[in-house]
């Protein structure tokens, strides 16, 4: 521990004796200076022992000593060293009677103990701290890097956390919690994710402080600046000392190595990927089975379903087939991952869906596709992800694309615009991956034609197939054909789209849908040949009747 003025007064060399302000023995000592100036506080910057033989004072006039002793504490001089019997035989009342009435310690000095003893003292107990402070530092850096290797990133925020008395958490490219020691720590972390934000996109801080209702915590951003950063939190009741520094600054390094080694891992992992999913559309699931091995394997031997996304606002590539073989693949999120202002959604979605996985401890296969001739910083133009089926990396992906907080479900008008859209597939196994992918890819499709951010193959599969052409064009169409008739049962001689509608859904059977009309079977034969001669097309004529029954449902469908 550093030098106080206790550990001064109990050095038995010095001989020290305690004349006032007794309560204040334990405060630290930065420095022992000598000054008998009347007014030293120009030169002080606080925390001194301050040594004095009154050589110009009146220490004998109340009143002065009083304005001394007012401006020193004011300063931060934490003690005043009076020699005794230089100019003085004793340190006099008035000075004794300021510094009681100011609280500041007063320490006599016998004529025996030069100052200078007292001013090595203090600076060989600063030195002895440092070296503590340096030794315990590098011992703190030597056992951190004996947990990286042996426990990883965890390791590292445990052994953090021992060492400052307080705890560390460390939190991926999303500003989500990935790791936390103790385990408590992990929801005090997440409350600090609006800061790790703010901290993650700036282009030049690399650290704050953020006060917290329980403690002081530093966070300090990871990473190179290339791409998303991590961040680290280190929580502790006081700030930080210099031994607990150096482990601090220790474990930004490994943890910062670690992250940029996982890069490059992560971008070898994709280009595993890249084969596995061009194997598994190539219709050879044993293939990729043997190709995926440990990395992919668990999540071939589950079902899983594929997710095809893209821009909101781009059209589909021209070649969807081969677009999704992933030749573009690359790691950590691929290009686009610049400033945060030219953020690719695309990547934005990879990383989230990357990140909810590892958290939850699942494995994914994420592929994108870059747009041809591709800047380093150019957009995705599609991407490619096989899920584990209702696992935490699909909530996670359906809750993004939905533009909405994961368990909202889909933001419906209150959806970000500038959100990817993505289509899923059923939930499939390596045998069913060709078909799964072309569920996907049709389910993208109708989620554009319905202006919707996210839609499964099962809702699709499910539903009507009149709402999936409900768009202007095939309104615009049924509005066209049905003209004709409208018009001639605005004239009042007859309802023929009524009769038209009966008829089509009874099979063309005339009694049936006669008795639904209330007519009889001639008058309805009378009128279906009226609907032929307007429209000119022949209701024998089975692709006829499809068109207009197709009409019939677009027009009863809502807006």
């Amino acid at each position: 521990m550093p030098p106080t003025l206790a550990s001064l007064v109990q050095h038995s060399a010095l001989k020290l004796t305690v004349r006032a302000g007794e309560e204040r023995l334990d405060t630290p000592v930065r420095w022992a200076h000598v000054s008998e100036l009347a007014d030293p506080v120009p030169y002080l910057e606080g925390g001194e022992l301050l040594l004095i033989t009154a050589l110009k004072l009146d220490a004998e006039d109340p009143e002065e000593m009083r304005r001394y002793v007012r401006r020193l504490t004011r300063a931060g001089v934490v003690g005043l060293g009076f020699a005794v019997g230089v100019h003085y035989d004793d340190v006099p009342e008035a000075l004794l009677d300021a510094a009681r009435a100011e609280h500041l310690p007063l320490l006599a000095v016998p004529r025996r103990t030069p100052f200078i003893a007292i001013s090595k003292a203090v600076s060989e107990a600063i030195a002895r701290e440092q070296y503590r402070a340096v030794t315990a530092g590098f011992a703190a850096q030597r056992e951190l890097t004996r947990r990286a290797l042996t426990d990883g990133p965890e390791g590292v925020l445990a052994g953090l956390a021992a060492q400052v008395d307080g705890w560390a958490a460390l939190y991926d490219a999303t500003g989500a919690v990935v790791a936390a020691a103790p385990g408590w720590a992990s929801r005090r972390a997440a409350r600090l994710t609006p800061d790790v934000e703010r901290l993650r996109q700036g282009a030049a801080t690399a650290s704050a402080v953020v006060g917290a209702a329980e403690d002081r915590v530093e966070l300090h951003a990871l990473g190179t600046g290339r791409g998303p950063r991590t961040a680290l939190a280190v929580g502790t009741a006081s700030p930080l000392g210099t031994a607990d520094r150096y482990a601090v600054h220790s474990a930004i390094a490994l943890l910062t190595l670690t992250t940029e080694r996982s890069r490059a891992l992560h971008a070898a992992e994709q280009r595993i990927g890249a084969a596995v999913l061009r194997m598994l559309l190539a219709g050879e699931p044993g293939h990729a089975r043997a190709v995926a091995g440990d990395l992919y394997g668990a999540l071939l031997d589950v079902p899983f379903r594929f997710v095809v996304a893209e821009p909101a606002s781009t059209s589909a590539p021209a070649d969807p087939e081969t677009a999704a073989a992933g030749e573009g693949a690359s790691g950590q999120g691929a290009p686009g991952q610049g400033a945060p202002a030219e953020a690719d959604p695309l990547a934005e979605l990879a990383e989230a869906v990357e990140s909810a996985a590892a958290r939850a401890g699942e494995t994914v296969l994420v592929v994108p596709e870059a747009a041809p001739d591709p800047t380093p910083d150019g957009p995705l133009r599609r991407l490619v992800m096989v899920l584990a089926d209702g696992g935490a990396a699909e909530a996670e992906c359906t809750a993004h694309t939905a533009g909405a907080p994961p368990g909202d479900g889909e933001a419906g008008g209150d959806r970000d615009p500038t959100r990817p859209v993505a289509g899923v597939s059923a939930p499939t196994g390596p045998e069913g991956a060709v078909g799964a992918h072309q569920q996907a890819r049709r389910a993208l499709s109708v989620a554009r034609r319905l202006g919707r951010g996210h839609i499964a193959f099962d809702e699709v599969a499910a539903g009507s197939l009149v709402t999936l052409l409900s768009d202007d064009a095939v309104q615009a169409f049924a509005d066209g054909l049905l003209r004709g008739l409208r018009e001639h049962d605005a004239t009042g001689r007859g309802d023929l789209v009524a009769s038209l509608r009966a008829w089509l859904s009874r099979h063309g059977q005339w009694d049936a849908a006669a008795a639904d009309l209330g007519v009889h079977r001639h008058t309805l034969r009378y009128r279906m040949r009226r609907v032929e001669e307007i429209l000119g097309r022949s209701l024998d004529d089975p692709d006829v009747r499809m068109e207009l029954w197709l009409a019939l449902k677009t027009a009863e469908s809502p807006d």
